[in-house]
Protein backbone atom coordinates (compact mmCIF):
# COMPACT_ATOMS: atom_id res chain seq x y z
CA UNK A 1 0.00 0.00 0.00
CA UNK A 2 0.82 3.76 -0.67
CA UNK A 3 2.32 5.26 2.28
CA UNK A 4 2.84 9.11 2.20
CA UNK A 5 4.49 11.85 4.59
CA UNK A 6 3.81 15.11 5.27
CA UNK A 7 6.04 18.04 6.19
CA UNK A 8 6.28 21.92 5.96
CA UNK A 9 3.96 22.64 8.39
CA UNK A 10 4.82 25.40 10.98
CA UNK A 11 4.02 29.05 12.57
CA UNK A 12 3.67 31.91 10.49
CA UNK A 13 1.87 35.62 10.59
CA UNK A 14 -1.23 36.28 8.92
CA UNK A 15 -0.22 36.92 5.12
CA UNK A 16 1.98 34.88 5.24
CA UNK A 17 3.46 31.70 2.96
CA UNK A 18 3.97 27.95 3.18
CA UNK A 19 4.84 25.26 1.28
CA UNK A 20 3.65 21.67 2.58
CA UNK A 21 4.83 18.23 0.92
CA UNK A 22 3.30 14.62 0.97
CA UNK A 23 5.92 12.47 -0.33
CA UNK A 24 4.68 8.90 -1.30
CA UNK A 25 6.45 5.88 -1.08
CA UNK A 26 5.12 2.18 -2.55
CA UNK A 27 2.87 1.67 -5.59
CA UNK A 28 1.69 4.93 -7.64
CA UNK A 29 -0.34 4.85 -10.91
CA UNK A 30 -0.67 7.50 -13.50
CA UNK A 31 -4.69 7.04 -12.08
CA UNK A 32 -4.22 7.95 -8.47
CA UNK A 33 -5.32 11.18 -6.87
CA UNK A 34 -3.61 12.56 -4.47
CA UNK A 35 -5.81 15.58 -2.20
CA UNK A 36 -5.05 17.90 0.77
CA UNK A 37 -7.43 18.03 3.66
CA UNK A 38 -7.42 19.93 6.91
CA UNK A 39 -8.82 19.69 10.38
CA UNK A 40 -8.87 22.19 12.95
CA UNK A 41 -9.35 21.47 16.92
CA UNK A 42 -12.74 20.28 17.39
CA UNK A 43 -13.67 20.81 13.56
CA UNK A 44 -15.06 18.51 11.14
CA UNK A 45 -12.17 17.37 8.83
CA UNK A 46 -12.28 19.40 5.18
CA UNK A 47 -10.89 19.11 1.55
CA UNK A 48 -8.78 21.21 0.61
CA UNK A 49 -7.57 20.53 -2.96
CA UNK A 50 -6.62 17.28 -5.16
CA UNK A 51 -4.29 16.60 -8.42
CA UNK A 52 -3.68 13.72 -10.24
CA UNK A 53 -0.27 12.53 -10.72
CA UNK A 54 -0.91 12.25 -14.23
CA UNK A 55 -1.47 15.98 -13.84
CA UNK A 56 -4.27 17.82 -15.20
CA UNK A 57 -7.09 20.32 -13.81
CA UNK A 58 -6.14 21.02 -10.57
CA UNK A 59 -9.29 20.82 -8.01
CA UNK A 60 -9.39 23.51 -4.79
CA UNK A 61 -11.88 23.90 -2.46
CA UNK A 62 -13.64 27.79 -2.45
CA UNK A 63 -12.00 29.21 0.64
CA UNK A 64 -8.50 28.25 -1.16
CA UNK A 65 -8.92 29.74 -4.46
CA UNK A 66 -6.66 32.20 -5.56
CA UNK A 67 -4.40 31.49 -2.54
CA UNK A 68 -3.63 27.91 -2.26
CA UNK A 69 -1.46 26.27 -5.52
CA UNK A 70 -1.22 22.05 -5.43
CA UNK A 71 1.59 20.95 -8.12
CA UNK A 72 3.66 17.77 -8.55
CA UNK A 73 7.30 16.54 -8.78
CA UNK A 74 6.52 12.40 -10.22
CA UNK A 75 10.47 12.24 -9.98
CA UNK A 76 10.55 12.68 -6.57
CA UNK A 77 6.81 11.07 -6.07
CA UNK A 78 6.11 14.58 -3.71
CA UNK A 79 2.62 16.55 -4.16
CA UNK A 80 3.06 20.11 -2.96
CA UNK A 81 0.74 22.76 -1.85
CA UNK A 82 1.84 25.93 -1.85
CA UNK A 83 -0.24 28.42 0.53
CA UNK A 84 -0.88 32.24 0.02
CA UNK A 85 -1.89 34.63 1.53
CA UNK A 86 -2.48 32.67 4.82
CA UNK A 87 -5.04 33.43 7.44
CA UNK A 88 -5.66 32.73 11.04
CA UNK A 89 -8.09 30.32 9.84
CA UNK A 90 -6.51 28.10 7.82
CA UNK A 91 -5.03 26.78 11.45
CA UNK A 92 -5.47 23.22 10.86
CA UNK A 93 -3.85 19.85 10.75
CA UNK A 94 -3.13 19.54 7.21
CA UNK A 95 -3.14 15.98 5.95
CA UNK A 96 -2.37 14.30 2.53
CA UNK A 97 -4.34 11.20 0.97
CA UNK A 98 -4.64 8.59 -2.03
CA UNK A 99 -7.48 7.20 -3.78
CA UNK A 100 -7.92 5.49 -6.95
CA UNK A 101 -9.64 7.74 -9.76
CA UNK A 102 -11.99 4.87 -10.20
CA UNK A 103 -13.17 5.22 -6.03
CA UNK A 104 -14.58 7.62 -4.39
CA UNK A 105 -12.91 6.78 -1.04
CA UNK A 106 -8.87 7.73 0.30
CA UNK A 107 -7.42 4.82 1.30
CA UNK A 108 -3.85 5.91 3.07
CA UNK A 109 -3.28 9.22 4.66
CA UNK A 110 -0.95 10.41 6.06
CA UNK A 111 0.28 11.77 9.27
CA UNK A 112 -0.46 15.40 9.08
CA UNK A 113 1.31 18.65 9.70
CA UNK A 114 0.59 21.33 11.76
CA UNK A 115 0.17 24.67 9.96
CA UNK A 116 -0.44 27.88 12.51
CA UNK A 117 -0.93 30.98 11.56
CA UNK A 118 -0.59 33.73 13.88
CA UNK A 119 -3.17 37.13 14.07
Amino acid sequence: QVQLVESGGGLVQAGGSLRLSCAASGRTFSSDIIGWFRQAPGKEREFVSRLRWSGGSAVYADFVKGRFTISRDNAKNTVYLQMNSLKPEDTAVYYCARRSVLSTRYDAWGQGTQVTVAS
